[in-house]
């Protein structure tokens, strides 16, 4: 594979029109790359640092789509496909380490046949194994296991992996504004045409653009705001706990439906526990309950006994952006976890794009359904590339670490 600058990527054609990305989460540093690969000019505003928001404080599970399969197969086989990509494109972020779905009760070992009939159906190549083999690969297992099943999770870099993606737009001429607020939307005769942003200095400017995408995650309901959207989305709060030590190398999740508690994720040398849901009116200013904090550290010993005698490192929680809306904490759960790109030309506003739903193993897929809108808005015929493209490394957004980015 190849990177940016190398003799394989062949030189861009350069189309001049400039798209504005409000957000600095995973999905919109992988659209800044995505967009900038197919020749336009890119400009990414973040209002905090990147990656600061939903992004940088997910648990990092790189979901093959087991844990979607038998509520939704197109979700899980999406999950597979990009997993796949990922593992090629960015092998720096990723530890495809593998995880192992555990079966505690009679219910759950019953469950079993219809998970592994879901998971193949899917793509998934899961693989039931007995208990006794399972835990010779992962001792920390419950020895209580009444059945495991194998699946190709593995562990993502919540850092690393957006920052590669940044990396590879800055070294193609984007520009990438951390700390930099986007406070107003300016139309004319029903199109988007400027922003106004406010940098980490206080000063305003404003930005004219040819399309503008919205990419800020569970705050895009704000950012719609701007330009007078009501976007349907359920900011959907969930409470993770790390403790220090590895406890276990693979990801141990319960097999079961999806609920709240049921998956240990091993990251460096921290093991941690996601997660709850809930309902929030803003994404801002959520902290874990201590009640979650009991909760999950209860039932993490349910799948890897002993794991809340660890030391707690850290707890806090995260907004999911849902593609929806929920009255009920029932509901926000029964969403879907697909993602959806909304074209706001038939709200009355051409030009603006909305991304929502969605999880972080697919924010690559995200990306190239987005700039494929934009780029069909802009009458610009460009393939997306970057299913084949290996990124660069994420130091290359620091000064003497790798190279040097443009930001």
């Amino acid at each position: 594979m190849s990177g940016p600058g190398d003799a394989g990527i062949p030189l861009l054609k350069r189309h001049g029109a400039r798209v504005l990305i409000a957000g600095g989460g995973g999905t919109g540093a992988a659209l800044a790359w995505d967009l900038a690969l197919r020749g336009l000019d890119v400009v990414l505003a973040e209002r905090g640092e990147f990656t600061s928001g939903t992004t940088g404080r997910h648990h990092g599970q790189l979901h093959c789509g087991a844990r979607y399969a038998v509520g939704d197969r197109s979700v899980a086989r999406e999950c597979m496909a990009e997993t796949l990509i990922l593992r090629r494109i960015i092998p720096q972020a990723i530890e495809y380490n593998g995880g192992v779905f555990v079966a505690l009760t009679d219910d759950e070992a019953e469950y079993a046949d219809t998970f592994l009939s879901a998971c193949l159906e899917s793509g998934i190549p899961a693989r039931e194994h007995p208990p006794a083999v399972a835990r010779s690969w992962e001792p920390a297992i419950n020895p209580a296991a009444k059945r495991t099943v194998w699946v190709p999770d593995g562990t993502i870099d919540a850092y690393r992996l957006p920052l590669s993606f940044l990396a590879g737009a800055a070294g193609l001429g984007a520009r990438l504004w951390s700390f930099t607020e986007l406070e107003s939307v300016e139309l004319s005769s029903g199109r988007a045409v400027s922003a106004t942003l406010r940098g980490p200095d206080g000063k305003r400017h404003a930005e004219s653009f040819d399309a503008l995408v919205n990419a800020a995650g569970a705050w895009a309901g704000q950012v719609g705001k701007l330009a007078g959207l009501d976007i349907g989305i359920t900011p959907a709060p969930g409470a993770m706990v790390a403790v220090r030590g590895r406890l276990s190398d693979m990801v141990v999740s319960r097999l079961a439906p999806p609920g709240d508690g049921d998956i240990i994720v091993p990251q460096r040398g921290l093991s941690i526990i996601g997660s709850t849901q809930s309902r929030a009116e803003s994404p801002d200013g959520i902290l874990p309950r201590p009640e979650d904090v009991a909760f999950l550290l209860s039932r993490a010993d349910e799948l890897v006994p002993g794991f809340s005698s660890a030391p707690v490192h850290a707890a806090w929680a995260a907004a999911r952006p849902l593609a929806g809306r929920a009255a009920t904490d029932a509901e926000g759960r029964a969403i879907s976890r697909d993602f959806q790109v909304l074209d706001h030309a038939a709200d009355g506003v051409r030009g603006m794009f909305t991304l929502i739903g969605g999880k972080a193993t697919v924010l690559r897929a995200m990306a190239e359904k987005a700039a494929d809108a934009v780029c069909a808005h802009l009458g610009i015929a460009e393939p997306c590339r970057t299913a084949e493209l290996r990124l660069p490394s994420w130091r290359r957004m620091f000064p003497g670490m790798e190279g040097r980015a443009r930001l």
